[in-house]
């Protein structure tokens, strides 16, 4: 256990914010307890968070900055915070998440990262794995605020109908889940197209993979195995990916109709189901 009189700012992103949390509290004059009752959270979690025990949310960054007037400070560590407890092989994944100007994904059965609900996570995360599994899933959730920047990403995702169908968590997840995709109908910088198994064989039969661009730098492709992330920068790995993307988006459906078709398999696959009086059955 950490304790505070020798908490290490430069030890790690967590320390820094705990480190910088206690300064500005005592500077204003108040206990933990005191600044939990106004964040409307406990003492003892503020306390966990200076002494870098417990992982800070950009919710409690965002209230304690305004609380103790720290002009975004936290919010603006929060997102370092978050990223250094990522898996070390994901931590330069995310990095170019945070950096690309554009997203190309194509994913074979399960929702990017980039656009999963928090039930959706912890259904993925939770599979093999219970530990810590509130901090892992806010950890991943961290990483969807780089669509809150001025100038955000654009995202292309190409996924497969199986990746609709294939039941993550119950069906109340999943009604979830494919709701939230119908959210970035309209929105420009999130396109979502959907693969139907009637395109049969594919350019993507490979596996999944993600293209990131950015303004002055090399196109980088990534893959991902069992513990492990690939990316690369490599001219014909990326030319063969990027071939490979333009034919997967072709071959999908349009905007419009992969939406109309995650929403038909929302309401026959994982619609609510009700008894004779029409109150939800649990």
């Amino acid at each position: 256990m950490t304790h505070i009189n020798i908490l290490d700012p430069g030890a790690s992103p967590l320390d820094y914010y705990g480190f910088e949390l206690r300064r500005h509290r005592e500077s204003a004059g108040l206990t933990q307890r005191q600044l939990g009752d106004i964040v409307n959270y406990t003492g003892s979690l503020v306390g966990q968070i200076e002494t870098a025990r417990k992982l800070p949310t950009p919710e409690f960054s965002e209230r304690v900055d305004a609380a103790l007037g720290t002009g975004g400070l936290l919010s603006r560590l929060v997102g370092l915070v978050m990223r250094s407890q990522l898996p070390a092989w994901f931590q330069q994944v995310a990095e170019l998440e945070a950096r690309a100007v554009e997203i190309c994904t194509f994913q074979t059965h399960m929702v990017h990262g980039l656009l999963q609900t928090g039930a959706y996570v912890r259904a993925v995360l939770g599979t093999m794995d219970q530990n810590d599994l509130d901090d892992r899933t806010e950890v991943r959730l961290a990483r969807q605020r780089i669509f809150e920047k001025s100038e955000p990403p654009v995202l292309w995702m190409v996924l497969s109908e199986a990746a609709l169908r294939q039941e993550i968590g119950d069906p109340e997840t999943m009604r979830g889940q494919l709701e939230h995709l119908l959210h970035f109908e309209s929105n420009p910088r999130l396109n979502i197209q959907v693969l139907p198994f009637s395109t049969g064989a594919h350019a993507g039969l490979q596996g999944s993979f993600t293209i990131f661009r950015f303004a002055s730098d090399p196109d980088i492709v990534y893959t991902e195995g069992y513990g492990s992330g690939h990316p690369t920068a490599n001219p014909d790995t990326v030319k063969d990916c990027s071939l490979r993307y333009d034919h997967l988006r072709a071959a999908a459906l349009s905007l419009g109709d992969s939406a109309e078709l995650i929403r038909r398999v929302m309401e026959e696959r994982y619609a609510e189901q009700r008894d004779n009086d029409g109150d939800p059955v649990a």
